[in-house]
Parts: C-alpha cells; structure tokens; sequence
C-alpha cells in the first residue's frame, strides 16, 4: 500500500508535538497504520526553530496545505471558529480527510461539517477535541457501541480541575490559583473558557451526542463556572464528606437529555472525586458494562498529539476505501433531535451556605420552609460563631449549611427565595449541585 501524505496546519504546542512524535515514532507508526505516513506539507506562520522540517513543503498560507494535490490527510490544529471552519470544509470539497483537535469548531459546527463529509465520502476524526490523551470518543462511538448510554459526567477541563484541587488543598483564593495557573501555562491570559465552563460546554455536547445519539447542540447546554466557589464552600464540602469538581454531566431521563457543566459535589469515595490537578476523567454508565471511567492527561503537546496521530491511523487503515464509521456513529440522517431538559427541571440534590444572624429559631426556620416545600434534608450543619475563623464571616454571624435530597431544580430555587426573604438571612445564598454518581 502506498504512502499516506499528510497536511498540518498549525505548529503551535498541539502542531510540534504531532510533528515530534509522528518522527519519533515513526517505524511504530507505519506498522500500525499499515503504510507509511509522511508529512508533507505543513502550514505555518512561524515555525519553532527546533523542529525538523527538513523534506516536508513550508507554507506560511494555510490553505496551500488544503489545495496540495498531494495531501490525503488535512490535519486542522490551529483552533477557533475561523478560519478554521473555511479550512476544514475545503478540505472536505478537496476530497481529503481531516483531523482537527478544534472542540470549539466540532461543538458548534460539527453537524454542518459532518455531513459535508459524508456526502463527500471522506472522514471527519476528532479524538483529541475532548480530554487530549484520553480515548474517549473512540470507547464510546465503538467500544460501548452494544450500550444504551444512560449518563456520562467528566472533568474535562484541566485548568478548573487544578484550580479546585489546590483551594481544597492548601486553601487558597481562587482569583490567587487562577493568577498562578496563567504564569504555569494552565490558564490563557483569558481564562473566561476555562473557568466559566465554556471549554467543559464544547466538549460535553460532542460527548452527549455520541452517547445518546443526536445532533450537536451545544447552545442547549447549561453552563455555570466556578468563580464563585469559596473557600469555605470546598472546606465545609470535606467536612460533609463530599469534594467538589467542576463536571459535565449528561444523562438520560424520561423528560429528555440533561446537558450541564457546573460545580458539584461528589461523595469522597468516587473515584472521579479524587481525580486532582490538570489530569481529566470521563465516568460512564451504560446498561450492559455498568459504569465504565476513562482517565489520564487532557491537555499537552504529546497527550493530544497522541489522539491526533491515533485518527491519522485509524484513516491510514482506510486504504482507497472511503468513510468506514460515522462520525457520531450513525449516519446523520440516522440520528434523532432530543428534547434538552431546562435546567429549571432537573432533578438533583442540593448543597446550600445560608448566612444568619446568631440567634436563636433560625434553622428551624429554614428548615421549616424546606418542610412546606416538600424538600426532606440528608445533613444540617451549623457551627459556633468560633468556629467560623477564616471564613470572612463578620461577628454575630454563623453559616448554616444544609444538604437536600433529590428534587426539581425549580421546586428548589423557590425555596431559596423564601430563604433569602427571612429577616434573620443576611447574605445571597450560596448552593451547588450535589450529585451521587451511583
């Protein structure tokens, strides 16, 4: 079998280290892929002065890569919505396959591009858009193709995950972690993707739609960040038992499809509770194999470069022959729309910090509202005025903090609002999501 060419676009950190390992691995890879894999063309508007380009075509126009007669295999690694989408569809109308580590781009205009392809009769792979190193999109479009997916709930995003790990760690602040994380290179110098859950909200729309076999719809997907979470929220949480990580969760419920991204509570047990610092992992259920978790390095130039080359692989293997596996892995007039579950009707149990004045009657006032609402309790927690050093409370106040069980997010937010109505509550209420994973 001939040679396979292929065509980067984009030597940034994810382009070199696809560059690197592709020469490092070079014999490996051919006896994997059946055929040598060459890279001839690489689109570039500066090439790191360390990497070996001796042989290949250097262009500092991207699109020469895609229009390159010679090129099978387009490799989108430059990111963003444009131009990235005009190249990925060129190379689409070119007759080329593409790989793209681009969960922006898949996320938003993933069905359009999808079924470009298939009309094509080329392949679209994307490995590397979720979790970098983690063969997540491969075990669930093929290996648990046999499972009914009934939820998923991952930490996909690095930078929130190291954040949350080291307030709950060392107690720190966490505008001090996110300052430290953007001089180690965990955070951009715009962070608001990271940490409010815009990055998790791309990637958990790719990963509801092959679970549960549906377009992409990634506008549909609840979004909250973690810039609010406090200290004293992550220490009382250890208190009760629980860690909180930031997750995507997605689930099937007779409503619809749930799709949020949002802090939560875990009980310290679950092994996905003590996934800690930049590492991602995917937890999921499905109805033959039961719960199933996927862990290990979401972000890095080699991680993701090992996704990548994976689909460069997969597609070497394909020979003449044309696309072999859909890319949400049933053809695009095979998959059905889903009704998106509002978050106002979820069903979740909650934790809440409610700020009172110290005296007494006010938890059996609070407690007494949740009673009217039909919400029963699994913890109540209220600490002596000094027991609440270092918790920035001022004098004379105490934080209650309660645990619900399960109940309708709006049956919920209502009875919040009648606690924040009591004379005797001083401050917003705080709560996050509490989920089991059970």
């Amino acid at each position: 079998m001939k040679e396979i060419n292929i065509g980067i676009c984009g030597l940034g950190t994810v382009g070199a280290g696809v560059l690197s390992v592709l020469q490092g691995n070079a014999a490996l890879i051919a006896g994997r892929a059946g055929r040598k894999v060459c890279v001839l063309h690489v689109g570039t508007r500066s090439a790191k002065p360390d990497l070996n380009t001796e042989g290949m075509k250097v262009s500092d126009d991207i699109f020469a890569v895609v229009n390159d007669p010679d090129v099978d295999i387009v490799v989108e690694l430059i990111g963003g919505y444009e131009p990235a989408l005009d190249l990925v569809m060129q190379a689409i109308a070119n007759g080329k396959h593409v790989v793209t580590a681009n969960k922006a781009l898949i996320a938003v205009h993933g069905n359009a591009i999808f079924s470009a392809a298939e009309a094509k009769g080329v392949a679209v792979r994307y490995e590397a858009a979720v979790a970098g190193g983690i063969p997540i999109i491969k075990a669930l479009r093929e290996g648990l193709s046999a499972n009914k997916i009934q939820w998923l709930a991952g930490i996909i995003n690095g930078t929130g995950n190291y954040i949350l790990t080291e307030m709950r760690d060392k107690g720190r602040l966490f505008a001090d972690v996110l300052a430290d994380a953007q001089q180690l290179g965990y955070a951009e110098a715009d962070p608001t993707f990271d940490v409010e859950g815009i990055d998790a909200a791309h990637k958990l729309s790719i990963l509801a739609s092959l679970a549960f076999a549906m377009p992409l719809n990634f506008d549909a997907c609840f979004t909250e960040g973690i810039s609010a979470v406090a200290p004293q929220d992550v220490s009382l949480a250890s208190e009760l038992g629980y860690r909180i990580k930031h997750l995507g969760i997605a689930r099937r419920t007779a409503k619809g499809v749930e799709m949020r991204v949002h802090p939560t509570l875990i009980p310290y047990r679950r092994l996905i509770a003590n996934v800690d610092g930049v590492m991602n992992a995917v937890l999921v259920k499905g109805d033959a194999v039961n719960a199933t978790l996927y862990y290990g390095a979401g972000a890095g130039a080699e991680p993701t470069a090992s996704s990548v080359i994976a689909d460069i692989v997969d597609l070497a293997r394909l020979g003449e022959a044309s696309q072999d596996l859909p890319a949400l892995g049933l053809a695009s007039h095979a998959l059905t729309e889903k009704t998106i579950v509002p978050i106002n009707d979820i069903e979740s149990a909650y934790y809440l910090r409610v700020t009172v004045d110290d005296k007494p009657g006010v938890l059996s006032h609070i407690t007494q509202i949740f009673s009217d609402s039909g919400i029963s309790l699994d913890a109540v927690l209220q600490k002596e005025s000094d027991q609440h050093q270092g918790h920035g409370l001022p004098a004379g106040h105490v934080a209650v903090v309660l645990i619900t069980n399960v109940i309708r997010e709006a049956s919920f937010t209502e009875a919040v609002n009648h606690i924040e109505a009591l004379a005797s509550v001083t401050d917003k209420v705080t709560f996050i999501r509490v989920e089991s994973l059970s």
